[in-house]
This record gives structure tokens, C-alpha cells and sequence, in this order.
């Protein structure tokens, strides 16, 4: 089988839907399965519907349109506020998107006015990472001006932490979106169905606490996809941190000086040279590089480590065993080199699916 490629294990995926679903279903949160990562793969959706997840999201509406091309008709949320030139696809595709801007709030309200059928939106607020949001004081006059659009449903309320700045989503924030949620219901007279509290890195906090208060619905995609806490990257217990694995082929295995020679300037996507030599063992190059990884996400196995990558080649150590042209060495990811190995057509994604493919997904 050809390399570099993604190994896929569907079963997998779907064991760490199920096993998050259940979990937070004793604690009155559903699961939004994020595909993102997955850049909408139907297989990959699947997976997560079978696991128990109540919608899909995504932040793209070309991986919606793709997934609703490849008949999922579940229903689907845009995660990332629409843009406006985007506004008349994302009614078409999307019964649920999350806003923050009124003038994309508008432009939602005429586009589902003139298909004749109303869309429903979530605001976000801002709740110190600052990435999307309303500010708090200021929601009361957003949700003003948005019940008084017509054809727009305001759904609820969300949030979304651990992503720009890395603050941890706690008691004390999910506190405020809570307390926000019951206010905005106080003083319009309204219910809002859904407070969305955050994403993987809510976890922690959802499987811990006492009191989820308002928040009814999480986010879910890197810890479905790679089993781990996005907040510290620990396993989470009973889920399976391998369903997806990264193969490279050995192109080159030699024994070379530990350290360059000749002067010294900086590489070709200008950082500075390795500084950690390699001794005398031999360096193994393979066939992966930064157009298709990020070289800085990949677990190596035991007995390689890492010195660095070009664009096409990444170069390790080999610490103990032997590397001959033409063995694949499998690596595990974080998140970062999953997308970016997600979205290079230089990579192969197979699952475990009967036809070994992956849908919509073939190198170009």
C-alpha cells in the first residue's frame, strides 16, 4: 500500500463517540461530533452517528456540502461564523450556524426569506479567549435585535475557550454562560434550547463537576478523533488514543556526521538548524515533509527521534533497531499534524472500511 497515508480505524472513532456520549448524557449534555479534522468525511461522520452524536458540525460549509452530497441528513451546524458571501449556501446546507456579527445576522435572515424557510443561530459570547464572541454586556442588545428578524430562530447561546489563548474553560466561566442564558430568558420572555458550553477542552470540567448548570451540549472532534484532553493532550480513560495513525516510507537510511558542516544560515522554511546532533547513528530520511505534516505533532516510535523536516522530507535518528529503504515507520499525531496531514492531497487516508477508501478524499 502506498505511503504516506492516514490509517483510519472507524470502529475506533465510533467506540470514542459512544463512550463520550454516554458519559456526558448522565450529566444532560449532548454531543455535537465535529468533523473538521476529518474535512467532512462521510465515513468519519458516520462513525461519530452510529457513536450516538445528536448533530454534526463543522467550520467549513464546503465539508457540509460534502457530507450532505454524500446523503447525511442529519442535522448540520457551522461552527465558525458564516461569511457573508457564504450566507445564501450556508442556508441552504445548514439548519444551525454560531454568529456573532449583525450584519451576517441580516444578510442569514433575507437569504432564508427569499427559500421561503427560517434558519436557526447560536450566539457566541466572549468569554476571555479571545477568538469569536459578543462581549456579555453587550448580548442583551444582540438577542434585541435578533428576535425582531424575521425567519431567524435564536436557538441559544454558546462559548468557545482553549482554542486562541488556551484559558481553561472552569466553574467560573461556564458559571457566566449559564447565568447569561437564564438572564437573556428572564428579561425577553424566551427559552433558549441550547447552551453550548465549548469543545474538547470542556471535558475536564463536564466530567468533573457537580453542577453542569446550563450547559446542555458540547463540541466534540479532537477527542473523539484522537482520544485525548486537548487542555494537557492525556489520554482520556477508556478511549482509544490510535484511531488514527500516520505511515511514512524510508527513503534514505545512512550514517552521517552528527553535526552539518559549511556555514550556517537558516533552513528552507527559515528557522534555525537542528542544534541536537544524532551521534553516529544512522539518519533515516522518509518521504513526509512540512506540505504534509507538521513535523512538531508526530509521536514517533521507540527507537526514532525526530531532528527536523524540509518540505519534503523528514529527518530523524535512529536510536536503536534498523531502518532499511523501503520499511514504513508509523507515527502517532496531535491535532495539528492530523489536520495538516488531513488536508494534503499527498496523503493517502484508508479506513477500515469494506472498500479500504476513503470517501471524497483521493490524492489529487
Amino acid at each position: 500500500m502506498s505511503a504516506p497515508r492516514l490509517e483510519i480505524d472507524l470502529d475506533r472513532i465510533e467506540h470514542n463517540t459512544r463512550t463520550l456520549v454516554d458519559r456526558l448524557a448522565a450529566r444532560g449534555i449532548s454531543v455535537t461530533g465535529v468533523t473538521k479534522a476529518a474535512l467532512g468525511s462521510a465515513a468519519v461522520a458516520n462513525a461519530m452517528l452510529r457513536g450516538g452524536v445528536s448533530a454534526l458540525g463543522d467550520s467549513r460549509i464546503e465539508n457540509i456540502e460534502a457530507m450532505r452530497g454524500a446523503q447525511i441528513a442529519t442535522p448540520m451546524t457551522l461552527i465558525r461564523s458564516p461569511m457573508l458571501s457564504q450566507v445564501e449556501r450556508v442556508v441552504h446546507s445548514v439548519e444551525l450556524s454560531f454568529n456573532t456579527e449583525w450584519s451576517v445576522l441580516a444578510r442569514l435572515s433575507r437569504a432564508a426569506g427569499r427559500t421561503g424557510q427560517s434558519h436557526s443561530v447560536l450566539l457566541m459570547v466572549e468569554l476571555g479567549d479571545l477568538r469569536e464572541g459578543i462581549m456579555p454586556g453587550e448580548l442583551a442588545d444582540m438577542v434585541h435585535s435578533v428576535l425582531g428578524l424575521p425567519n431567524i430562530i435564536l436557538l441559544g447561546i454558546g462559548a468557545n475557550l482553549a482554542c486562541h489563548s488556551g484559558v481553561v474553560p472552569d466553574h467560573n466561566n461556564m458559571a457566566e454562560l449559564s447565568a447569561l442564558a437564564e438572564s437573556i430568558e428572564q428579561t425577553f420572555d424566551v427559552r433558549l434550547e441550547m447552551v453550548s458550553g465549548g469543545n474538547s477542552a470542556n471535558l475536564d470540567w463536564a466530567l468533573s463537576t457537580e453542577d453542569t448548570g446550563r450547559i446542555n451540549n458540547l463540541r466534540l472532534g479532537e477527542a473523539i478523533l484522537l482520544g485525548c484532553d486537548p487542555l494537557h493532550r492525556r489520554p482520556l480513560t477508556g478511549l482509544h488514543t490510535d484511531a488514527i495513525t500516520l505511515v511514512a516510507e524510508v527513503i534514505e537510511s545512512k550514517t552521517k556526521p552528527a553535526r552539518p558542516w559549511g556555514a550556517i544560515a537558516q533552513t528552507a522554511f527559515g528557522q534555525a538548524p537542528e542544534s541536537a546532533g544524532c551521534g553516529e547513528n544512522a539518519r533515516v530520511i522518509l518521504a513526509l515533509g512540512q506540505q504534509d505534516v507538521d513535523p512538531a505533532g508526530l509521536v514517533p516510535p521507540a527507537g526514532i527521534r525526530i531532528l527536523g523536516a524540509s518540505g519534503d522530507h523528514l529527518i530523524s535518528c535512529r536510536e536503536s533497531g534498523e531502518s532499511s529503504v523501503g520499511d514504513e515507520v508509523r507515527f502517532g499525531l496531535n491535532y495539528s499534524a492530523l489536520v495538516r496531514s488531513m488536508t494534503s492531497p499527498f496523503v493517502r487516508k484508508v479506513t477500515n472500511s469494506p472498500s479500504n477508501e476513503y470517501p471524497g478524499l483521493a490524492v489529487l
